[in-house]
């Protein structure tokens, strides 16, 4: 993503602007203030700075405006962490292990995003190669068949090409990769960071599978868009949706494919699809996600709650008189969709904004 032109930022920086003024309540004297203000910076700049008060509401809208977002609810409760000033990788890493510590939280996971410098007319200053901070290398085998997360293939080659060797197993933590404008990239060591071993509370074998999953996910690939000013290196955190874990990272044919093992275990019928030995190991896949993180203390939704929770959302947002932008492919959870309350509504994606955006591959487009 390139940073928009100074007309755009105008627009957006005004638009911005009106819409905190109408939540926070400015007088009109406050809002003529910082539109003049702001306005100027553009001119003389591309670019202008927002108020610490404005960036916080400016990253909490951009997670209530997030289309493929479930968990909004809670929008109003993310800390933001300013780190402004901050573009130095060194430094970045030492914020990324101070925000991998807070939003864990001991398992109490908190909703926390720290913001690090913005994007110039020239450019990102900064980006996180990651796409999660945490997150399990996937290494291609001589047979073409993967060993740890296929999803992470290219990112491990790209790691591995700045020096990085991991252990070589399924469930190996990836390193940081962290770039200045106008630098090498820099190699950080994988993070130690809350594991959970999914273990099944009524099939004692299930713990032999050795599966696991990370407590917090933290997404630091997206660029948080607020008023015309990109901030590319913003990592963002809430807490897992079970069905996240247990229908895709762990269940999905294209991950870590764990259904047939499972079936097996439980001696299923795979020999034909309508037996649906597929869904009902799903369903006990789930299960032991939802019952691992709650026996570890790690804060979890399942994805029942998680859909009523929206649902309160999108009727606290008409009551506020503002319209719910959502992708229902992303919205309805990847099991038991039609027994949610979201799977029988019309979404749409608004595109509204402040939100958080996708951008190009770091390695691919700095």
């Amino acid at each position: 993503m390139t940073t928009a032109p100074p007309a755009d930022i105008r627009h957006e920086a005004e638009d911005f602007l009106d819409t905190i003024a109408h939540e926070k309540h400015w007088s009109a004297k406050h809002l003529a203030t910082r539109k003049e203000t702001a306005l100027a910076e553009i001119e003389k700049t591309g670019t202008w700075n927002l108020e610490y008060k404005e960036l916080e509401h400016g990253a909490r809208m951009a997670w209530r405006n997030n289309a493929r977002c479930i968990g909004r609810l809670f929008w109003a409760s993310l800390k933001v962490r300013d780190l402004r000033d901050m573009s130095d990788p060194d430094r970045i890493n030492t914020a990324l292990l101070e925000h991998l510590d807070y939003g864990t939280n001991g398992g109490k996971i908190q909703p926390l995003i720290t913001i690090f410098a913005p994007s110039s007319p020239e450019g990102p200053a900064v980006r996180i190669w990651n796409h999660q901070l945490l997150g399990y290398a996937g290494y291609e085998q001589p047979d073409r068949t993967i060993l740890g997360d296929p999803k992470n293939v290219t990112f491990t080659r790209e790691a591995q090409k700045l020096g990085w060797q991991g252990a070589g197993t399924r469930f190996d933590l990836l390193p940081w990769i962290i770039q200045k404008r106008g630098e090498s990239p820099r190699l950080y060591p994988a993070p130690k960071a809350l594991e959970v071993p999914i273990e099944h509370p009524d099939f004692p074998w299930f713990a032999e599978l050795g599966l696991r999953w990370y407590a917090v996910p933290i997404l630091s690939d997206l660029v948080l868009r607020i008023g015309g000013i990109n901030f590319p290196a913003a990592p963002f955190n809430g807490w897992y949706m079970g069905t996240e874990i247990g229908s895709r990272d762990l269940g999905d044919t294209g991950r870590y494919d764990a259904l047939p093992a499972i079936a097996d275990r439980m001696g299923l019928d795979r020999s034909r699809d309508s037996s649906l030995w597929k869904d009902r190991t799903l369903v006990e896949l789930n299960a032991a996600v939802l019952h691992s993180y709650s026996k570890a203390g790690v804060r979890i939704v399942d994805h029942h709650r998680a859909s009523s929770e929206f649902m309160d959302f999108v009727g606290r947002e008409k009551k506020s008189g503002r319209l719910v932008s959502a992708d229902w492919s992303w919205i309805v959870p990847p099991m038991s969709g039609s027994a949610t309350p979201v799977f029988h509504k019309g979404w749409k994606d608004r595109a509204l904004l402040p939100d958080y955006l996708t951008q190009p591959k770091a390695w691919v487009r700095f």
